[in-house]
């Protein structure tokens, strides 16, 4: 069961193909209320992700919602919750849609350590 309140984190994968549709479903996540933080598309690797990619934070409460979009998007993406333990988060706790990335799972923090937030800018979770 995902609790309403916890905080999430998708990233949205695309080859240059998908960019487009990458960019409309990222315009469409910004009007949507329940996003949190919409990331901007990076063209190359950042953090684990080696691929392009974006990132959109909401809580669980959008969960569903946020896996819906993207499977209608047609694109894959790491869907996973923000605990203390980012290396749990982004292998036995995310939720992959589409073909899973190989992610370089050396920079995340260890267990009981998740900067993810901090580092990446955004902590008003």
């Amino acid at each position: 069961m995902i609790d309403a309140d916890a905080p999430y984190h998708a990233h949205i994968y695309f080859a240059d193909a998908e960019r487009a549709a990458a960019a409309e479903l990222r315009r469409g996540f910004g009007r949507d209320a329940a996003m949190l933080f919409v990331g901007e598309m990076t063209d190359g690797a950042a953090g684990p992700h080696p691929i392009a990619q974006y990132e959109v934070h909401f809580l669980g409460a959008a969960v569903p919602a946020v896996i819906a979009a993207i499977e209608v998007a047609g694109l894959r993406a790491l869907v996973h919750p923000l605990t203390d333990d980012d290396l749990a988060d982004h292998t036995t706790l995310a939720h992959w849609i589409g073909e899973p990335v190989d992610l370089d799972v050396t920079v995340l923090d260890p267990p009981g350590v998740n900067q993810g937030i901090p580092r990446f800018g955004v902590s008003n979770f």
